[in-house]
């Protein structure tokens, strides 16, 4: 699989696109005013323990208190003012999740707060930003990740990345690992790994050591809530995680990213240092490299297909809908087959679009209705299939008998839909406004609660251009209608400043705005 890196960065936001195969899969967006805090560790302080929401809020000293659910509460190795084997078992934190059968374990374990008091100082680390008004999620099993190595206080167990299949290597490794250790500290040895000798390791670890005596002396000097180690910017953490062997080409339009980017590889990864390529030509980046065309897609509502069917995306609070619509595609077989075949290419887009969207929490996927169950298993596996290739948790329910698939996806961070774009001020979110018909009957029932309070002659009428055709417009002419029913003297103000669905009257009489008044 062809894998490129793309990053491009302006005076006001970096984006950084990731193709397979010349298709765009990922897409992230960093603004400066709201930059990544996952990884970060602070000192915090205990704001609220509620032992009926099994949790507590920590205030870590950016505006909205952080939420820490007791399951993950570990230990009270980070509880900074107390009165008195194998990562196929262990917990994974931060942008690798934990699992669901895990939590269930401790939420049984706990049917009382752990050690936790207002006013306590703690140590927790970030694992998923603020979405929407809640706050960061936070966790205190604390981990420093490493190109290398994930370094992890407080714990005496190796972990070996999955992804590495050799035994032999994962035995050297686990071995290298043991050696190697400090004493009261885990290691987790990443994919990348694979094939280094103990001499990279060790420089590895060496410096993560370094980044975690700093932090001590933070923790030890200054009082919470405060940040006491800052993973890298979104940039940086990428190269630091995705930049492997399998991908061909790092291309970014900035020099001083490139620089950037460099100096790292020099130290951490210097045989890759030949794929950083520095893009000079007049056209844009993500433009020349067919990225934008992708962006746009993801924007979109509706996503079609090749073969004319599409699937429809939205967004709400408490989930993600999508529909699948067969639109123009026109079979040739009967129902059923047409029904398998466009649901086994919307399972293939849905999967990317999560990805590439960055949709998280509960989705539901309404495929178009088959009868057989084998048909259905056909869909079911060739999603999860897909799913594979994305680096987030997620979890999938079988079809139901009503052609609904129900599946969670890890969210650590805003959506690209969040994070790209802004609510708009007309609709407030919904995407629709108000009919002009159901508007001018809001107009005449102003101007009735207005003629029943008050007795006054002249009056201004102000709305956008549009509606102020359509009032003069059709058979009955609604300005003419209220004048004559109220023998009030209507005078329509054209404002193309003014909303489709808003409207202003003005007292000729007292000259203001007396909209707000009746």
């Amino acid at each position: 699989m062809k894998k490129d890196i793309f990053i491009n960065q302006t005076h006001r936001e970096t984006r950084i696109a990731i193709h397979e195969d010349d298709v765009l899969v990922e897409l992230y967006v960093e603004k400066p005013e709201n930059i990544r805090i996952v990884g970060n560790i602070y000192k915090g302080v205990v704001e609220n323990v509620l032992p009926g929401m099994q949790a507590a809020f920590v205030d870590i000293g950016i505006g909205a208190n952080a939420f820490l659910p007791f399951s993950e509460v570990e230990g009270e190795s980070f509880l900074l003012d107390q009165d008195d084997d194998d990562d196929d078992a262990k917990p994974q934190r931060g942008n690798r999740g934990r699992s669901r059968n895990q939590n269930h374990r401790h939420d049984h374990r706990r049917s009382n707060a752990p050690k936790l008091r207002t006013g306590q100082q703690i140590l927790v680390q970030v694992i998923k930003e603020p979405y929407m008004g809640k706050g960061a999620r936070v966790t205190t099993n604390i981990s420093l990740p490493g190109r290398f190595l994930v370094l992890v206080p407080n714990s005496n167990s190796i972990g070996i990345s999955r992804k590495i299949y050799n035994n032999y290597e994962r035995r050297r490794l686990r071995r290298s690992c043991q050696e190697m250790k400090p004493e009261g500290f885990g290691l987790i040895a990443r994919t990348v790994t694979e094939g280094k000798d103990d001499e990279t390791l060790g420089a590895d670890l060496n410096n993560l050591m370094d980044s975690y005596k700093r932090m001590e002396k933070v923790v030890k000097s200054k009082p919470g809530p405060v940040l006491v180690y800052k993973d890298m910017e979104t940039v940086s953490s990428l190269i630091r995680d995705l930049f492997t062997n399998d991908v061909q080409r790092v291309v970014t339009d900035n020099k001083g990213m490139y620089k950037q980017i460099s100096s790292y590889l020099k130290g951490a990864a210097p045989q890759l240092l030949d794929r950083l390529v520095h893009y000079k030509k007049k056209l844009p980046l993500f433009d020349a490299y067919n990225v934008q065309k992708g962006i746009d897609i993801s924007m979109a509502r509706k996503v079609g297909m090749k073969s004319g069917a599409s699937i429809v995306i939205e967004q709400t609070e408490a989930l993600v809908s999508i529909d699948v619509n067969s639109g123009k595609f026109i079979g040739r077989k009967d129902h059923e087959a047409n029904a398998v075949k466009i649901n086994l290419e919307a399972a293939r887009a849905i999967a990317q679009q999560l990805r590439l969207r960055d949709l998280g929490g509960l989705i539901v996927i309404d495929f178009i209705d088959m009868s057989r169950e084998d048909n259905k298993k056909k869909v079911y596996y060739e999603l999860r299939r897909e799913l594979r290739k994305d680096r987030a948790k997620v979890a999938v329910s079988y079809i139901s008998d009503f052609g609904l698939l129900e599946m969670t996806r890890q969210r650590i961070r805003l959506s690209l839909l969040l994070s790209a774009t802004e609510e708009c001020p007309v609709c407030k979110g919904r995407g629709r406004i108000m009919s002009k018909a159901a508007l001018t009957t809001q107009i005449e029932g102003w101007f009735r609660r207005f003629h029943s309070k008050k007795r006054e002659f002249r009056l201004q009428l102000v709305v956008n251009p549009e509606l102020a055709k359509f009032l003069r417009s059709g058979r009955k002419n609604v300005v003419r209608s209220i004048q004559w029913q109220h023998f009030i003297k209507v005078e329509i103000i054209e404002d193309e400043s003014k909303n489709m669905d808003e409207f202003r009257v003005i007292s000729k009489k007292q000259g203001k705005d007396i909209t707000d008044d009746y």
